[in-house]
């Protein structure tokens, strides 16, 4: 669930990180997170919530990012389960 009522996350708002970290919370094992290209690092930490609860986990591989930032700095975290192609 998005909430605006939130506070940035860094420098992003909304934030991924926000997302993925209420959906780990609210669904645990039940929920999945899938990361897609971008620039910067948001997102990484909640996908992390999210495989941390037991939830699947996507990280879009080098190959097919536009930019690889915000993927790979979720696979270096150790966020994603798999790593695939778009």
């Amino acid at each position: 669930v998005l909430r605006p009522d939130l506070p940035p996350w860094g420098e992003h708002k909304p934030s991924v990180n926000h997302l993925f970290t209420s959906a780990a919370e609210a669904f645990g094992s039940r929920a999945m997170g899938v990361i897609l290209t971008g620039m910067g690092d948001d997102g990484a930490l909640g996908l992390k919530a999210i495989r941390d609860r037991g939830g699947f986990t996507i990280a879009q591989n080098k190959d097919t990012s536009m930019i690889y930032g915000m993927p790979k700095r979720a696979i270096d975290i150790g966020a994603a389960l798999r790593t695939l192609p778009l």
